[in-house]
């Protein structure tokens, strides 16, 4: 599992470095997609085939994950070698679930380059990594555990609204687009969007999930809580970053965007920073 997680943490460097030096603004093209619509093409590195709109989010998304969860990981791993508890476990659980949510975007998001295979390997080994890591967790840790974690009032309500504020700031735009007849305003030259895919069909139904699982005293509950937690402050840093690559790209996000999207997350990081300190104050080995 140590070689697993490093290998993890090379490919991650690799993949975000390479996308991070993409960042120029000067080779842009405009072509026709496929729903017959100009899209403004970015030209350049590893995202040279992406649209205009997207290569800066990708970048920004790099820029997180290499300045932010790179360091994350490699402390996370070397506390679980130094440990080998119930805690050091779960904080390298839920690191590497922020990184299989990262590589699934990637895989399956990013137009088809020259990083295909990188994206392949880091899909699979953080996914593979995951689950061994939650089984390596025995029955009788995640019992104690969920004796020390539980869903206050206060938790409970976040959880909730971090469920539903996934379907408030990606469904409108889904239903915009059926009631219109047209693709989604923002589809370009992808045939789906992955992150509505991800945020409404497996984190949103998971987080729900996890509240049920802690109100039953299940131990699963507590490992879940723990991605859910480290996933919303990524994403809470993340999307400024991503935005501002946006801002230096020359694209203007509009004011609602800013208070849906950028707003609501931001703050469920902020509180999402406050529950993950109380968890692991919580946890007593």
């Amino acid at each position: 599992m140590d070689i697993l997680i490093i290998c993890i943490i090379i490919l991650l460097a690799i993949i975000t470095i390479v996308g991070i030096c993409s960042f120029r603004t000067d080779k842009s093209f405009v072509i026709r997609n496929q729903y017959g619509d100009n899209v403004r093409i970015f030209g350049n590195g590893i995202y040279a085939h992406d649209s205009y709109f997207k290569a800066p989010i990708f970048i920004g998304s790099d820029c997180t994950m290499l300045l932010l969860v790179v360091p994350i990981m490699i402390f996370a791993l070397t506390y679980e070698i130094k440990r080998r508890n119930i805690k050091s476990k779960l904080l390298l659980i839920s690191v590497t679930g922020t990184v299989l949510y990262y590589s699934t975007s990637i895989a399956f998001g990013v137009t088809y380059n020259a990083l295909h295979l990188a994206y392949i390997a880091l899909f699979s080994s953080s996914f593979f990594a995951f689950i061994i890591l939650v089984k390596s967790i025995s029955l009788d840790d995640l019992r104690d555990v969920s004796k020390w974690v539980f869903p206050t009032k206060g938790l409970s309500v976040f959880l909730i609204l971090s469920g539903v504020s996934l379907f408030v700031a990606w469904l409108p735009d889904i239903v915009a687009s059926l009631i219109n007849d047209k693709s989604l305003s923002l589809i370009e030259v992808y045939t789906t969007e992955i992150t509505y895919v991800l945020d409404m069909g497996i984190i949103s139904p998971l987080i729900f999930i996890c509240l049920f699982l802690l109100k039953r005293k299940d131990g699963l509950g507590v490992v879940l809580l723990a991605t859910i937690l480290k996933l919303c402050e990524i994403i809470g840093v993340m999307l400024p970053i991503q935005m501002m690559f946006q801002s230096l790209a020359g694209i203007k996000i509009p004011i609602p965007v800013l208070g849906t999207k950028l707003g609501i997350f931001v703050v469920l990081a902020t509180f999402a920073v406050y529950f993950n300190i109380k968890y692991y104050k919580n946890i007593e080995v």
